[in-house]
């Protein structure tokens, strides 16, 4: 029995609520029925001054009561307030502030914006919630970033369909990938990893800018993209979402939260697609997007004890293909130089467990978590196969504690263990008409990671935030690795908050996976030398300030800087040699510098307006001492958001339009002597009507149907030298009009 006690605590999980509170959420609940969490709610005991205040996801932490039972409410401007029972068995408590409360016989309608930024958080992070996601038909995570500056979204070529991020001008491989704090998408789930999460599972997403906490490892270099699941918890036992566009791409996401007991919770999780047509807008004898099917499932759980303690575990599967290539592509023949196309298979499989036990006082808990990955990889492009399988485990401890009302500690440790079997089968036709030239290129790699943390944070009177972390790992391949990272918050008044942060991050590049496109070309593939650890500094800061204006006494004016300094980086070079794709390590300077603006308002009642723009500098030493700016980077993007929603939120309407900076094309890709793409705009709407149970949505993406025209260089020939896919500066696919069902049951 002990044994099974020790394994038990082996795979456990972060949990941070001490067994002297109570937990809950508020939910704003709008005429129609739908429920949306309320931020900044107030909730207290009945007949008593114990008060807190809901944060950006309406939940709230609040301490026990003096006796049992006892009556907690929650009160918010423009909803009428809810008060329920508790007693000392309650594990977890929901309220429900209904929308429409009358002031002075004036209605007031309270509203959370579906994007924001957070003014909780000690680093800058902007939030997209439920609501936010549904601004767009967003059918997964790479598809929900179009209302945001922070982030770009584009293609890595015109080929495989593979979706790719950049944040603070640079790939989103720099950018950490979490699962409610977890560690998530890493390895060779990066390339297609933001197609395997469907947005109707999440309840936000959290996009935090610059260099985070020590406590999630140290590959964050450029921020932290948190995702957070519908909860075990929500009271809706089903939800659905159906999804169909005009080229037949049809979307079924099923989610179910049920309380089995008073103390255990679950949710069930279902995903199934297909985008079975083959398109070929610019008649360039190549499919706009490959053809593709998904299916994804998933199973969370939680337990809370009588003692406060928290058991969260759950398991995940996915299976994707996609089929792209030439239009005539039959995947059924042996592929020759006759024909050119593209097959790509992914399955995944996670499973974890987490375990948070509160200690003797109420400010002392410890948690762990647990987690094993395993991803397999199967691709082809023209006559270029490659295949890759990676076992991920994961074990970390985490001790938090307070010394004294201003001063808190964590303390932890953890070892991760990766296997990666890699083979890449590269076939080229050299220029000098050699015929098919060939070279297998083992990339296995074994890797061992064990380190200790600690992290600090001193407090002020809720007005300043000084966080100081260090994390020292001990990596089999690359021995010690040191990650400094400090924090600091300061509320310089109410409405003025001033943010900075700096440190250092590492990642293991996976050479293949990280730059799928330069398989999509005609070239050879050649690594030059050893590829080393990537190593950065991240560094920078935000100023905003919140004040009233027209209506809104929440409007916001925000502006940031940051500056990522690479010591050592893998450059992917297509441009010193037209005939191979050069890999070798940094041998000078590389950065990236990136300033953004924020502004938000809300000038008439149920009428609200986002503006952003972003400037980014990025500049990367190539070999032969050439300093360049990266090719195919945005130099700005420009995002204007505005949603308009009727009275009792009954029809909801949403457009947006993006403003695309120029680009560096590659030396080979320049036309007419321009070595820059155009400057081009992107424009998207929907309308929403809200019945009780069901809202029906219709929009369009790429309203006026811009288009990257030729994306393919020398389609015609796919075994030429000169064949290259990779790019892609503009979008593939023309205006895509589609229509959805979103069906909420309530209890």
């Amino acid at each position: 029995m002990k044994k099974i006690i020790l394994l038990l605590i082996g795979f456990l999980s972060f949990c941070t609520l001490p067994a002297q509170h109570v937990q809950g959420i508020v939910w704003g609940v709008a005429p129609s029925g739908e429920k949306t969490p309320l931020a900044y709610a107030a909730v207290h005991w009945h007949d008593t001054h114990t008060a807190v205040m809901t944060d950006d996801n309406g939940r709230f932490t609040i301490p026990l009561p003096a006796t049992w039972p006892a009556m907690l409410m929650a009160s918010f401007v423009g909803y009428n307030s809810d008060m329920r029972s508790v007693t000392n068995d309650t594990a977890f408590v929901e309220l429900l502030l209904y929308e429409g409360a009358e002031l002075d016989e004036v209605q007031v309608t309270g509203r959370q914006a579906g994007i924001y930024n957070s003014r909780l958080t000690q680093l800058k992070t902007e939030v997209i919630n439920a609501a936010g996601l549904q601004k767009m038909a967003c059918c997964n995570i790479g598809e929900s970033f179009e209302n945001s500056a922070s982030i770009s979204v584009g293609y890595s070529d015109a080929v495989s369909g593979a979706r790719q991020i950049r944040l603070l001008g640079l790939s989103g491989i720099y950018a950490q990938m979490l699962e409610e704090n977890r560690s998530d998408m890493r390895g060779l789930a990066t390339t297609f990893g933001l197609g395997f999460t469907p947005g109707p599972w999440l309840e936000s997403i959290q996009v935090a800018k610059g260099i985070g906490s020590v406590l999630q490892g140290y590959e964050n270099i450029t921020g932290q993209i948190n995702l957070e699941y519908r909860k075990p918890t929500t009271p809706e036992p089903l939800f659905l979402n159906l999804y169909l566009d005009r080229f037949a791409r049809t979307e079924l996401n099923a989610v179910s939260s049920l309380q089995l007991s008073g103390k255990l919770f679950t949710t069930l999780l279902a995903h199934g697609s297909i985008d079975p047509m083959k398109t070929d807008n610019n008649n360039d004898g190549f499919m706009d997007e490959p053809s593709k099917k998904q299916i994804n499932l998933a199973n969370r759980w939680l337990y809370v004890a009588d003692n406060g303690a928290m058991l969260r575990f759950g398991v995940k599967g996915l299976y994707e293909k996609r089929n792209g290539g030439q239009l005539d592509f039959d995947a059924s023949r042996p592929r020759d130089t006759t024909q050119y196309g593209t097959g790509i298979e992914n399955t995944h499989i996670n499973a974890y467990i987490k375990l948070g036990i509160p200690l003797v006082d109420t400010i002392t808990n410890i948690a762990f978590i647990a987690d094993y990955t395993w991803h397999d990889l199967r691709s082809f492009f023209g006559l270029k196969t490659f295949d890759g399988t990676e076992h991920t485990a994961n074990l970390n401890v985490l001790f938090q504690s307070k010394a004294g009302r201003q001063h808190d500690y964590m303390l932890g440790g953890g070892i991760r263990w990766d296997r990666y079997r890699q083979g890449l089968q590269d076939v080229w036709f050299p220029a000098s008409g050699q015929g098919a030239q060939r070279e297998y290129i083992r990339l296995d790699r074994d890797e061992t990671v064990g380190g200790l943390f600690g992290e600090y944070t001193f407090s002020y009177h809720d007005r300043l935030w000084i966080v100081a972390g260090l994390r020292a790992d001990y990596h089999s391949l690359f021995q010690w690795l040191i990650t400094p990272r400090a924090t600091l918050k300061y509320n310089i008044t109410g409405s003025l908050i001033l943010r900075a942060s700096g440190g250092r991050g590492f990642r293991t590049a996976n050479v293949v996976t990280d730059h799928i496109g330069m398989l999509a070309t005609g070239r050879q593939i050649s690594i030059d030398e050893p590829l080393g650890i990537e190593d950065a500094w991240t560094y920078g800061g935000s100023i905003a300030w919140y004040f009233p204006l027209f209506q809104d006494d929440r409007a916001s004016l925000g502006f940031d800087f940051f500056r990522t300094q690479f010591t050592n980086q893998i450059i992917v070079d297509q441009e010193d040699d037209l005939a191979r794709v050069h890999i070798y390590n940094l041998d000078g300077q590389s950065f990236s510098n990136t300033w953004q603006i924020d502004f938000n308002v809300a000038p008439l009642e149920r009428f609200s307006l986002m503006a952003t723009f972003r400037y980014t500098n990025a500049q990367t030493t190539y070999r032969n001492n050439r300093r360049r700016e990266r090719p195919l980077n945005d130099r700005f993007k420009a995002v204007l958001n505005l949603q308009y929603a009727t009275r009792m939120n009954i029809w909801t309407f949403d457009f947006t339009t993006q403003l695309n900076g120029q680009s560096r094309l590659p030396d080979f890709a320049a036309t007419n002597g321009n070595p820059y793409s155009p400057v081009y705009p992107l424009f998207f709407a929907q309308v929403t009507r809200k019945f009780r149970s069901i809202d029906i949505y219709i929009g369009c993406e790429n309203l006026f149907n811009y288009t990257q025209r030729d994306p393919i260089l020398l389609a015609s020939d796919p075994y030429n030298t000169g064949f290259n896919s990779s790019v892609i500066w503009g979008p593939l696919m023309e205006r895509r009009i589609y229509a959805g069902l979103r069906f909420t049951l309530f209890n």
